[in-house]
């Protein structure tokens, strides 16, 4: 089959750009032949990519670079606009979030990406099509191919919440515009679905949802042994140093926080996602202390760019300096250091205003030590994660908003490492499929509750599992990542997309 997708975004870095760049091959090896619509200007150096197409001379341009051209990547000409849903830098884009445009660029952004699908489907006759996120995917496609071709829509989550539920009045239309006609409609967990199912008035929408999470590649995300995964991580900060990982856009120190980490020796537990405070980050960092003084050795790597990435640094600066007062005055101000308004951390402030003497004292006097053992990457491109994450002992995803679906979770489980999340939307549900796989001692270990004793909880977990007997240990490392196996694969992800675009519906679980 002939199937187009629309993404609309790069196929680097996290959440739906990696579904995107998961999908499109897994599809190609299914036997597929797929158009692909995005914004990545360097899409030719992705291995899987066959040809390259723009309008960039005002016409549609090809370049093929092998046949025969399983993968054809489009970048639809949008005059440099790029609405996204929260707010961030993107190299040779003014990206701005939807909420922020006015109606007359909103438009041309729209009519820009329907007259862009609207060629490529009279060019190449797709037989299926795949939208991605509520706006403005799934309306592009119901505009572009007017019924013509039929069309499931992926929903990840970041334009629901941060963009449709906010300002329903302005862009729930398009969101109701391009679910009415697609086939199917997937969602990563349950708690997505009824968020959704909330948000959009459809009386059709809750028959046509389907569960359809992303997956994991189980090749490249798996256990490796302790002196293999060192040598490898070592590799990759001499890649880095020599400008020839994947990874693109970081910081200049990457190299240098990978060749501080010593996995062959040392634990190793790594947070990767965005700096941007609905990530959580700063209550992993306030917990951190109270690890290290349980296991001196352990380091913390924290693998990501964002706008709240200059708080975190002052955060871990506060409490390794005993500035209690500092600490307090950066979660009272919350989102406002990260360009929003000022919004208090509640879970990270009940934590600091919690610490009494004696316990003030032991915990400052650890987190000047634990604040050595922290390395910031910046950004590491998603094919270069596999090789630090396989060394890590354990994950965490501290998430403090609702996600879609637990995917660094799963993909932490196909490592063998502990993924330990908060517990709530879809990470709940990922962390209850895990838990079924791993031993009594463990179940508690993979989640924290959110709430004033969030921070305490979520240091427990995670040094009660850095102390754990080695056997125990290892026996739930390969029973996690056995599961993974098993249960998470793309071309897995890739059927159900082939089945809900042709409205298979009965081949599909419900959320």
């Amino acid at each position: 089959m002939r199937v187009l997708i629309f993404h609309g975004y790069l196929l680097r870095g996290t959440g739906s750009n990696v579904y995107n760049a998961e999908l499109a091959p897994a599809l190609t090896r299914l036997g597929h032949e797929v158009h692909l619509l995005c914004q990545d200007r360097r899409a030719e150096a992705l291995s899987w990519v066959d040809a390259v197409a723009d309008w960039d001379g005002g016409q549609l341009s090809m370049r093929r670079l092998r046949e025969p051209a399983r993968c054809t990547v489009y970048r639809p000409d949008i005059g440099g606009l790029l609405p996204v849903y929260v707010a961030d830098e993107y190299e040779g884009f003014d990206a701005r979030p939807f909420p922020a445009l006015d109606d007359s660029e909103l438009e041309r952004y729209l009519a820009a990406n329907v007259a862009a699908v609207s060629e490529v489907a009279a060019l190449v006759a797709p037989d299926l099509a795949l939208a991605n996120h509520e706006v403005m995917g799934p309306a592009v496609l119901a505009r572009a191919l007017a019924g013509q071709v039929p069309y499931a829509v992926k929903v990840h989550g970041s334009a629901l919440e941060y963009t449709v539920r906010p300002y329903l009045a302005r862009f729930g239309p398009y969101a109701r515009e391009g679910m009415e006609g697609a086939r199917a409609v997937l969602v990563g967990s349950r708690h997505t679905a009824e968020r959704l199912w909330e948000t959009i008035e459809d009386s059709t929408l809750p028959a046509k949802t389907r569960l359809g999470p992303p997956g994991v590649d189980v090749h490249a995300f798996r256990p490796r042994p302790r002196a293999e995964a060192a040598e490898r991580v070592r590799a990759l900060a001499d890649r880095l140093e020599r400008g020839e990982a994947a990874s693109w856009g970081g910081e200049a120190g990457a190299a240098t926080a990978l060749r501080a980490l010593r996995p062959e020796s040392e634990p190793v537990v790594s947070y990767v996602g965005k700096l941007i405070v609905s990530k959580g980050v700063d209550l992993l960092l306030a917990a951190w202390p109270l690890v290290v003084a349980r296991v001196p050795e352990a380091r913390l790597c924290l693998v990501g760019f964002g706008t709240y990435r200059d708080a975190l640094v002052r955060l871990l600066a506060a409490l390794a300096g005993g500035d209690l007062a500092g600490a307090l005055e950066i979660a009272a101000r919350g989102r406002e250091l990260e360009g929003g308004p000022a919004s208090k951390l509640a879970y990270l402030t009940a934590f600091l205003e919690g610490l009494g003497e004696p316990r003030r004292e032991l915990y400052l006097r650890s987190a000047a030590r634990a604040a050595e053992r922290v390395h910031f990457t910046g950004r590491l491109e998603y094919a270069d994660v596999p090789e630090l994450l396989s060394a890590c002992t354990a994950q965490v995803v501290p998430s403090t908003f609702p996600e879609a679906f637990g995917m660094v979770a799963a993909e932490a489980a196909a490592c063998g490492a502990l993924p330990l999340s908060a517990s709530h939307s879809g990470l709940a549900e990922v962390t209850a499929q895990l838990a079924a796989a791993v031993e009594d001692p463990v179940r508690p270990l993979l989640s924290f509750t959110l709430g004033p004793g969030a921070v305490e909880q979520l240091a427990d977990r995670l040094a009660s599992w850095l102390e754990l007997d080695e056997p125990t240990r290892s026996r739930a490392s390969a029973a996690l990542a056995a599961y993974a196996r098993q249960h998470f694969s793309w071309e897995g992800v890739a059927s159900r997309v082939i089945d809900a675009a042709s409205g298979r519906l009965d081949e599909l679980p419900e959320p």
